[in-house]
């Protein structure tokens, strides 16, 4: 059967529009401004999205290689020869009964920032962990860090220390927790151009759209470079006594069939999944180095949309709590597949109940889940009403913010 248009799935029923002359007619009409809006935006299928450094009139693009490499980053060879896909039995690994409040960029910004945010987590509620949004999506670093390339990309966006955090957080009879951005990173490759993705036949660095639309590169999980600086970060919190590690934005690009051609062919290849799963594990033994813990926080959009390379084999992954980022501010939007169109409506406590229903069964191979509940458009306390639908599919672990 061949798909005319993307089907389009609502939150309080199963059906699909399409049934009938009338839902056919819409369907059509929407799929019809889908791809409208589409070409308005100029995300062209027609044209590799490639950052042309060579090339001339590119100069608002920069792409800055540095000269002066300390000798540590310089043995980062042996990360990759350390990577392994066999199982460590870690028992100390776990999460159960895992409740946290999670602090924002926002609250991060100076130490001021910092008590204030911590003087507003609701006491009432029984929250164990707060969890620190060290480094955030994007690449910025929110605590003043000493390693190498956090410093030389200017990626430190906070002067705050983790010591005073560390303080400031069991102060408040909390325990800590690092929430530690991966892949999702621009910043770094645009220091280090190693750190990224390269074209295979030209040897340019890959950005995920336009440089008209904002085009950014990523960081990959196939370089050195990139698995030696997000150690460092990960060992740098777990020495300074934050006792849980959440690694995020393990993930993939959204790369189109033109991007694929231009790449590594390994790109396309199913085993791909197996760069991430090494790298989990090879943060993982970072963490616990330290005496520390470490979980994968997975976006229930991503898993939707086909980006779950890092959970499809739970059995080459050392790391076996994860974390479900439910985010009411992206799903109350809709999530847009190649052929399908996702849409939630009703209360938060509808939203979630129906993204569960949705996506819970990918996770049946993690023998500790947390459903954390974010978006800034939904106050904190109906983030809480919301939480409490989790426990109807055997979820006892959350986390709010």
């Amino acid at each position: 059967m061949k798909h005319k248009g993307r089907k389009i799935y609502r939150t309080k029923d199963k059906n699909y529009y399409g049934k009938t002359p009338a839902g056919k007619a819409v369907s059509v009409g929407l799929t019809i401004l889908l791809i409208g809006g589409i070409g308005v935006l100029g995300y062209s299928i027609a044209e590799p999205i490639v950052n042309y450094t060579k090339r001339k009139g590119d100069s608002d693009v920069s792409v800055t290689t540095t000269t002066e490499t300390p000798s540590d980053v310089q043995t980062t060879a042996a990360i990759s020869q350390s990577i392994t896909g066999s199982f460590i039995d870690t028992g100390s690994n776990s999460f159960t009964e895992y409740r946290a409040f999670a602090l924002t960029e926002a609250d991060m910004a100076d130490f001021d920032s910092l008590k204030y945010a911590l003087d507003r987590i609701p006491s009432a509620h029984n929250f164990e962990y707060v969890e620190i949004p060290l480094k955030v999506s994007g690449g910025s670093i929110y605590y003043n860090s000493g390693v190498f390339y956090a410093s030389q990309s200017g990626a430190v966006r906070s002067l705050v220390t983790l010591d005073d955090i560390v303080s400031a957080v069991r102060s408040k009879g909390y325990k800590p927790t690092a929430l530690i951005s991966t892949f999702r990173d621009s910043i770094l490759p645009r220091t280090n151009r190693d750190s990224g993705y390269i074209t295979a036949a030209t040897d340019e660095q890959w950005i995920d759209n336009d440089v008209e639309a904002g085009g950014k590169p990523w960081t990959s999980p196939y370089s050195d470079i990139a698995l030696k600086y997000i150690s460092d970060i990960i060992g740098e919190a777990a020495d300074a006594g934050f006792e849980r590690i959440i690694c995020t934005d393990m993930v993939f690009p959204q790369f189109r069939q033109t991007d694929l051609e231009l790449l590594d062919p390994v790109l396309s290849e199913k085993e791909r999944y197996l760069a991430l799963t090494s790298a989990a594990n090879v943060f993982h033994e970072r963490a616990l180095m330290s005496g520390g813990s470490m979980a994968l926080e997975v976006s229930a959009s991503d898993i939707l949309k086909g980006s779950d390379d890092i959970i499809k084999q739970p059995e080459v992954l050392n790391v076996k709590s994860i974390i479900l980022n439910i985010n009411i501010d992206e799903i109350s939007s809709g999530v847009y597949t190649d052929d399908t169109v996702y849409e939630f409506s009703g209360t938060s406590a509808e939203k979630v109940t129906k993204m569960l229903e949705l996506v819970s069964g990918k996770l049946s191979g993690f023998s500790n889940v947390a459903v954390r509940i974010s978006g800034s458009s939904a106050g904190t306390d109906e983030l809480l009403k919301a939480c409490e639908v989790i426990g109807e599919f055997g979820y006892s672990s959350y986390v709010i913010g």
